[in-house]
């Protein structure tokens, strides 16, 4: 029996026996195998299950990223905004910021791009704060994209340098994608600087 499997099965005799602790513990390891797995509804399944023992931060932000990848942005950001209270009570900044960061890019996906940027700029002192270098790359990313979509080319270029110099200092995987981006929004910017100058 592989170890996911015997994590859902803890958790359904967890749920069946009312131990909330262990549910959350085997939801949880579960939660995570299955989003990097893309199997949304039963991360969605397995959630629910967890939070008809209570309130739990992590069986909230696994559904709000399953709500998010299934189509269901409201409730992705009805669960998003119930995981970032309870971390914001229990002090957990790291998964604070992180959950400032999905609902940025919920609210990305929406189309309000000023909405985004609240979340992600609150969520970047935050992940500066706690050292997480590659979730600051990914959030300044999602920042720059949306500079860039707005036109904004010369602080999506400000943007985008901070985020190949994170990848650099941690080793990202992303580091030739942004490194190609980048390029292609200077190159973007020398464009419009050059048909906007005199004729």
């Amino acid at each position: 029996m592989t170890s996911v499997v015997r994590w859902v099965e803890v958790h359904r005799l967890a749920v069946a026996g009312r131990e909330a602790g262990i549910a959350r513990d085997a939801g949880g390891r579960a939660g995570w195998v299955w989003l990097a797995r893309s199997r949304f509804a039963d991360v969605a399944r397995l959630a629910g299950l967890t939070l008809t023992l209570g309130e739990d931060a992590r069986a909230l932000y696994q559904l709000g990223w399953s709500k998010t990848a299934t189509g269901d942005p409201a409730a992705a950001l009805a669960a998003y905004e119930q995981a970032l209270r309870l971390y914001r009570a229990a002090g957990d900044r790291g998964n604070e910021a992180a959950t400032l960061s999905n609902i940025g890019e919920v609210y990305r996906g929406l189309g309000e791009p000023q909405r985004a940027l609240e979340y992600f700029g609150q969520a970047l002192p935050v992940l500066r704060e706690v050292g997480a270098r590659a979730g600051e790359a990914v959030t300044r990313y999602n920042v720059a994209m949306i500079h860039r979509a707005q036109g904004e080319l010369d602080r999506a270029v400000a943007e985008l340098e901070q985020v190949v110099e994170l990848d650099r200092r941690v080793g990202h995987p992303d580091l030739q994608s942004d490194t190609e981006m980048l390029h292609r929004v200077r190159q973007e910017l020398a464009s419009s600087d050059s048909g906007s100058g005199p004729r």
